[in-house]
């Protein structure tokens, strides 16, 4: 069982970060607030330029016959967060990540502890009985877990309304699952009503479109 990874963050998009520790490289699928973390510290330019500097991601694996996925997160509180919706009937790890990804951990702690099954029934193959068993399962799991601050006053990476942001959104969209025309037509929208939107607030927006 893998507790966490530290080592040199080689590669970064808003899905995945590879870490490289002891000369191993680890793909680990990330939430758009790990990836925001990420960039605050490492991350020169849009086209994920990085730094050689130490990064730690909390682990959890996904260990199944034919699968074996690494989900990372920066602290061990969002990481908690993200097992406690394992639990959930109907919530798998694809759909979790999704979870966290279209709102901070906070946020989510909000829903879940004020029921608004309404906006997390927002995220796209969620639905309203699954946000009603999420809240029902986890209300008073969820309210007792101590963040440790808000992963939304993380640093965002800055950038230009361009073609960049544009694949970049898209090329996560696609890689939690999204058809790459049905994400296109949604960042495209995006862009244009707000060119100057960052990318990780475009992929939220997308997510909630979608």
């Amino acid at each position: 069982m893998i507790e966490y990874i530290k080592g040199i963050l080689t590669e970064l998009n808003p899905t995945e970060a590879v870490i490289e520790a002891a000369g191993v490289g680890y793909g680990i699928a990330i939430t758009l607030p790990g990836y925001s973390a990420l960039v605050g510290k490492e991350v020169e330019s849009q086209k994920s330029k990085v730094e050689s500097e130490e990064v730690k991601l909390f682990i959890t694996e996904i260990i199944r016959e034919d699968v074996h996925e690494v989900y990372g997160f920066v602290t061990k509180a969002e990481r908690q967060l993200f097992e406690l919706l394992l639990t959930v009937s109907g919530v798998g790890a694809a759909t979790a990540r999704m979870i966290m990804s279209a709102f901070s951990a906070e946020e989510l702690r909000m829903l879940i502890a004020t029921g608004n099954a309404k906006a997390m029934a927002k995220v796209k193959g969620l639905g309203p009985k699954t946000a009603q068993r999420i809240i029902v399962d986890l209300k008073d799991k969820a309210i007792k877990l101590d963040l440790g601050g808000d992963p939304t006053e993380i640093p965002m990476l800055d950038v230009e309304a361009d073609t960049g942001v544009k694949a970049e959104a898209i090329s996560a969209l696609t890689m939690l699952g999204f058809a790459s025309a049905a994400s296109g037509k949604a960042v495209d929208k995006i862009l244009k009503a707000q060119p100057d939107m960052k990318v990780e607030a475009v992929i939220r927006e997308a997510l909630k479109m979608l």
